[in-house]
């Protein structure tokens, strides 16, 4: 386009020479005509030839012209020529068409209307200094309104001038490049694409773990290896691209041809390949790798190059070596193990189990836990540890199931709540361990234990006896006597035979039950019953010079248990009770419902946070040496003389309050008596207890002093106090809470003293604070619940004594109560 502008622009120039010859020769005449009329005639001839010339002028401007149209006309270009109002001149072929104008018609219009109007500001500013530049050219990209809608031109604009030098018109040649503009705007497209492919492939491929490599079609050198080499390899990516066969000598010796078979697969053709193998680091370590490999064809259906992921595999091979591991151990391990989902569907289920069980694991895999293992009537057991798994994550109890043959077994069955990665339930976690002939044998013992009790009891039950059957005798002698035929004294006397028959009976019967016992599944129990029926037996045949006395409340709550077990517990602790009272006394049996606290749990290990039932068997009897107290609870330990005991009541009895669940606390003093507290979870309790939620009774800003050697009590009661408005001083002995007190004199509202502690105990601590201020408000604690302690408490004065462990409730109450009345 740019020579097809030359041409035109030499055209004009030469027109434009020829016209201003022929100006010049037209003056040149004419001067000589006026000048030289008188030499005309002289002159004709060389008139005549200058008028040749003019002629021969004339035919080349018009050769000329015709030239220059049609090279303008032969355009596929647009050309066109507008004056400086934007007014158009003139318009080839190629225009008229574009525009959709006659040729006559498009000169005179406006070029402006057939341009874009965001284009229009710019291009008036073009021609303006078009006009008025020293550069003539001007070349630019512009839309255009052509017939066939919006089109893309690149315009190249020259300035025409007079003889004068001066810009009188503007000739601008336009190319419609709207499919190249279309086409270029494509591959730039296409080439930005391509360019963030690539960056999003790097990025890839530098961050990743894994080895990324691209390998050629002909030889299978590297063409790219990714960072990831080097961390893995421990070697360099460029003596790899160097000496493209070394990867070989990096594999272990004993995979080599696993690994170099799989290569050879995949250019003889293969689209993929797998291999895992082996490779030694300089450091000599060894690392496991997962090469996977494919090719990648062209458009002709050739292989372009080789592709694929090498990965570091070896903590998963780690982890399926220990996993294959403790496979084998759990398939050895005698117990149980399983694992099922929350639709109780069986995911795992190991040798244990099989040989437990008698069934195989492709036989259960999949199935419904309950169709295997629990028979109809059994499957009410499992509501409760699958509530407590839910909500706690693990639950410990015995179940009663079924083996593939039938048989009844009972477990001692541990479930663990698993999770998955989101820390979502997904399954329960199983292991079982067979615990039948353990309880059989435990019956039989408990049953042995309960005919020892009785044994104890013989007495007792034979002076009933006795009792019961001498007015039946006797009123059977004298109905065969004279009082036969009187009927007022047979009726009173048949009367009384059948009353204390009925007396016989029930004694024999509840000595039976007793002896036999009955095993069955927990029951809800009220206290109040259990307690009626076993003091009915111990009035029957203990002495009677033994009085019972029972304290309890309308409102306690039921328990859940063995009721034959509870029995025995409270048989034993009666016989106990029984033997320390050689001259008579007195035996209390009470109840209380406890709320135990986190502050309680803390002093007392054997206590869970949760409603609880207190009963208590107290005697004023001869009391437990203090040297043989921790020893009460031992198998076979007893002080009865030979034949008088074995030495397993009280060892059976903890046996059975913790397998409820529960714990024992004794206290004991000589010649006053002894007392045993059996706590037992209350089945009322539906919620995890909480220090907060309690409503108890607040400080108001009292400053007290906390004396204990334990830390954690401390601790605890700190804890409780300021919690509850109180400000808190804490000393670990008696020398530092008389120090502590000394110099807090008037601040320190009270004292919780501790009364077993070394360097100072607590007693002597409480007579040197008296000293110092008599009217010291002071709450004696100790953890031994002796009455011989709390005896001495009371003689010097203090006005509380608190039992360890106790509660937030039980230490607040004291405080109000001691601070407030």
């Amino acid at each position: 386009m740019m020579q097809v502008n030359q041409e035109l622009q030499q055209a004009l120039e030469e027109l434009q020479v020829v016209k201003e010859k022929l100006h010049q020769a037209y003056e040149e005449l004419e001067q000589r005509v006026t000048e030289r009329t008188a030499e005309l005639v002289m002159s004709n001839v060389l008139l005549q030839q200058e008028i040749i010339e003019r002629q021969s002028a004339e035919t080349a401007l018009r050769q000329s012209e015709n030239l220059y149209r049609q090279l303008v006309e032969s355009q596929t270009d647009i050309i066109i020529r507008i004056d400086l109002q934007g007014q158009i001149t003139f318009a080839n072929v190629a225009a008229c068409q574009t525009f959709g104008w006659k040729q006559d018609e498009f000169r005179g219009q406006s070029y402006f209307q057939f341009l874009h109007a965001d284009d229009l500001t710019q291009v008036m500013e073009s021609i303006t200094a078009l006009g008025s530049s020293s550069h003539p050219l001007t070349n630019c990209e512009r839309c255009a309104l052509t017939v066939s809608g919006i089109r893309w031109f690149q315009w190249n604009a020259i300035a025409i001038h007079n003889h004068k030098g001066e810009v009188v018109e503007i000739q601008q040649v336009g190319r419609d490049i709207t499919e190249q503009r279309a086409a270029l705007h494509d591959r730039q497209l296409a080439e930005a694409a391509l360019r963030q492919s690539e960056e999003k492939f790097r990025t890839f491929s530098e961050n990743t773990h894994a080895t990324i490599w691209i390998g050629s079609a002909d030889s299978f050198y590297p063409l790219y290896i990714s960072p990831a080499y080097e961390k893995i390899w421990g070697r360099s990516s460029q003596g790899l691209f160097e000496q493209p066969t070394s990867w070989v000598d990096t594999v272990h010796p004993d995979d080599r041809s696993r690994a170099t078979q799989s290569i050879e697969q995949l250019l003889s053709g293969s689209q993929s390949i797998s291999a895992e193998y082996r490779i030694l680091r300089p450091d000599g370590a060894i690392r496991w790798i997962w090469n996977r490999g494919f090719a990648v064809y062209n458009d002709q259906g050739q292989v372009n190059y080789y592709g694929g992921i090498a990965e570091d595999i070896t903590e998963r091979k780690l982890a399926e070596q220990k996993i294959s591991e403790q496979a084998a151990l759990l398939d050895i391990a005698t117990d149980a193990i399983l694992v099922r989902d929350f639709q109780s569907q069986i995911l795992f289920w190991n040798k244990g189990a099989e040989r437990m069980y008698g069934w195989l694991s492709t036989e259960v895999i999949g199935k419904d836990l309950h169709d295997i293992l629990y028979p109809a009537g059994t499957q009410q057991q499992l509501k409760e540890p699958l509530k407590c798994v839910i909500e706690s994550g693990s639950w410990q109890g015995e179940l009663h199931k079924v083996t593939k043959s039938s048989q009844k077994v009972i477990v001692e069955s541990r479930w663990t709540l698993m999770r998955d990665s989101a820390g979502d339930p997904k399954s329960i976690l199983t292991v079982d361990t067979d615990i039948t002939q353990k309880k059989q044998l435990e019956e039989q013992f408990f049953r042995t234990q309960r005919l020892e009790s009785l044994g104890t009891l013989a007495g007792g039950i034979a002076h009933d006896l006795n009792n019961i059957l001498t007015p039946i005798l006797a009123s059977a002698q004298l109905l065969q006597g004279k009082f036969f035929q009187d009927e007022e004294r047979s009726g009173q006397l048949l009367t009384l035979i059948e009353s204390n028959a009925k007396r016989g009976a029930a004694l024999v019967k509840q000595v039976l039950s007793f002896a036999r016992g009955y095993k069955g599944e927990p029951t809800i129990i009220q206290v109040q019953y259990l307690i009626s029926e076993i003091i009915q037996i111990a009035k029957q045949t203990f002495p009677k010079s033994i009085e019972f006395s029972t304290i309890i409340p309308e409102e306690i709550c039921a328990i859940a248990g063995d009721t034959t077990q509870l029995h025995q517990v409270l048989m034993n602790l009666l016989v106990n009770a029984r033997d320390a009272l050689p001259d008579g006394g007195n035996i209390n049996i009470s109840v209380e419902n406890k709320l135990i606290d986190e502050a309680y749990t803390r002093m007392n290990l054997d206590g869970k946070v949760g409603h609880y039932i207190v009963i208590t068997v107290a005697d004023n009897g001869i009391g437990i040496p203090p040297e043989i107290l921790d020893r009460i609870f031992e198998p076979f330990f007893t002080t009865k003389e030979v034949n008088t005991g074995t030495g397993l009541g009280l060892s059976t009895a903890l046996g059975i309050i913790r397998s409820h669940d529960g714990f024992i606390k004794v206290s004991s003093n000589i010649g006053r008596g002894s007392k045993f507290d059996l706590f037992l979870p209350a089945v009322e309790a539906t919620h995890s207890f909480k220090i907060e939620d309690l409503d108890l009774l607040p400080g108001e800003g009292e400053l007290i002093l906390v004396v204990d050697d334990e830390a954690q009590i401390r601790e605890i009661a700190t804890i409780i106090l300021e919690n509850h408005n109180y400000q808190i001083l804490t000393a670990s002995n008696g020398i530092e809470a008389i120090a502590l007190y000394a110099q807090h004199k008037h601040q320190i509202n009270a004292v919780l003293m501790d009364l077993m502690m070394p360097e100072m105990d607590g007693i002597t601590a409480i007579r040197t604070l008296r000293k110092m201020n008599n009217q010291l408000q002071i709450i004696a604690c100790s953890g031994l619940n002796s009455m011989e302690v709390f005896a001495q408490a009371a003689d010097v004065n203090v006005q509380a004594v608190l039992s360890k462990p106790y509660t937030a409730r039980e230490l607040l109450n004291s405080l109000h109560h001691l601070l407030r009345g």
